[in-house]
């Protein structure tokens, strides 16, 4: 069953937008970002061979949210440990798909902390 939520759909026309521009490639992988009210995801993913190269959450095990509380700490925190990930996988560089989200907050977080983690995008 579709979801017909007004801000889902628009997220979803976002999200459709932005893939348009944004394919990843064995050379630069995309980076994706999900979010939901309580958790946020990160998969680096080569679009070219439909694969997924590293994912990390804040619901896996490895995770733990470090000395800081609060989501937009816990999505920083995601941030370096993919790009922990990424680095062990031999990938350096990366484009950002942000998932129809806008660029601040938790989103805007991750990505901060992937650049600490050494990602380049």
């Amino acid at each position: 069953m579709a979801k017909t939520n007004p801000s889902t759909v628009a997220r979803q026309k976002r999200v459709k937008r932005i893939r348009k521009k944004v394919v990843g490639t064995s050379e630069r992988p995309r980076l994706r970002v999900f979010k939901s009210s309580r958790h946020i995801y990160a998969q680096i993913i080569d679009d070219s061979a439909g694969a997924t190269l590293a994912s990390m959450s804040t619901v896996e095990k490895g995770f733990d949210g470090g000395e800081e509380k609060g989501k937009t700490a816990a999505a920083k925190q995601v941030g370096i440990m993919i790009a922990e990930k990424a680095k062990a996988a031999g990938i350096s560089k990366v484009v950002f798909d942000r998932g129809g989200c806008l660029y601040h907050g938790r989103v805007k977080a991750l990505s901060e902390g992937a650049r600490e983690g050494g990602l380049e995008f």
